[in-house]
């Protein structure tokens, strides 16, 4: 699937993943094609114009609109792979989901499908999509084989009312499998990774992981945290399970990637115990009613509640292991790297 001297469509370069991706597979000797929306956006492009210094001949930038039909055409010529991972990821502060996540999301998804179908030269597409495609709350695991989820399962219970993040990457995946279904041309491979966390190749700030990460070291938490599990996984290994999944001829249906699923509490203290009292880092789960009470305040409603908080799931990641030969980098370096290159970059005060 990947070959030296063939160009590997990556959509979305200037975001997290992706900017990983692409730096790995430059890294490597490959010709790679990226997709930006504004290629006039310097500033937003830096770390791909670096790439590109770094790696001359080798990273070509085009423009793209997820929801403009044939806009990924002419990125996609000659590529044998197309790595779709451009989608949005917002939880909160959502005026209009529908808008804002759920056409992206589903048209971006059909537009670069239709791109690859058009596309003669095309014989894989690795699709970026969530364990929110898994399932949408813990309580969805309740009456599973010790609460794990596994690529069997699918999101049932997202809306575009409740979850609609999880919902979008849900209907965008689903519809990713049917038109697959409907060609014979080339064969998708979804890589479903959990809360990606971990340095960033960019260093632009509206990001959901940077946001979290500042809550945690800032004492925007420092009264207590939800008793809400999450799964959390390095950055650099979801890049890596892309391009296994690209370099891997058998390679095949879904694949959770998930390091560990962590209580919010578990994972500051795995970043306390690096940095002791530097930061005021959370020491204490917030009692269950006080989330009835002010949640809401905070985008909780008290079916998310209900839902979530002080139960228990898991992901069962043993088939990224076995089929891609993954590793996992240890979860409290990742953590701990996060927080370093945010002090670095004087997000958080030096202490």
């Amino acid at each position: 699937m990947l070959k030296q001297n063939v160009p590997v469509l990556i959509t979305g370069g200037t975001g997290y993943i992706a900017s990983w991706i692409i730096k790995y597979l430059l890294e490597e000797g490959y010709k790679v094609h990226t997709t930006v929306r504004n290629k006039s956006n310097k500033e937003k492009l830096k770390h791909l114009i670096d790439l590109d210094n770094l790696f001359p001949n080798q990273l070509s930038i085009f423009e793209a609109d997820l929801l403009k039909k044939g806009s990924f055409d002419e990125a996609a010529q000659g590529c044998t792979l197309i790595m779709h991972t451009a989608s949005p990821f917002k939880v909160q502060g959502l005026k209009d989901p529908q808008k804002e996540l759920i056409d992206p999301a589903l048209e971006g998804t059909r537009n670069v499908l239709t791109t690859a179908n058009n596309s003669p030269s095309v014989q894989r597409v690795v699709l970026t999509s969530s364990v929110a495609a898994i399932n949408g709350d813990a309580i969805d695991a309740k009456d599973l084989v010790k609460q794990t989820l596994t690529e069997e399962n699918w999101n049932t219970t997202s809306n575009l009312k409740h979850q609609p993040y999880s919902y979008s990457k849900t209907v965008a995946e689903q519809e990713a499998w049917k038109i697959a279904k409907n060609q014979q041309q080339w064969d998708l491979v979804t890589i479903n990774p959990s809360f990606v966390l971990g340095p960033s190749v960019t260093k632009r700030k509206d990001s959901t992981s940077i946001d979290f990460m500042l809550s945690l070291a800032k004492g925007k938490m420092k009264m207590g945290v939800p008793d809400l599990m999450m799964g959390m996984v390095d950055v650099r290994d979801v890049a890596r399970a892309h391009i296994l999944a690209a370099q891997k001829q058998e390679a095949q249906g879904r694949y959770i990637i998930s390091n560990q699923t962590l209580n919010l509490l578990d994972a500051a203290q795995l970043m306390q115990q690096h940095f002791g009292d530097a930061y005021p880092f959370p020491k204490r789960k917030l009692p269950k009613f006080l989330l009835y009470i002010f949640g809401p305040l905070q985008s909780f409603t008290w079916k998310y509640i209900r839902s979530n908080i002080g139960l228990n799931f898991n992901f069962d990641n043993t088939k990224g292991k076995k089929e891609l030969g993954l590793n996992y980098k240890n979860l409290q370096d990742t953590l701990v790297e996060h927080i370093e290159q945010l002090i670095d970059w004087g997000y958080i005060n030096k202490r």
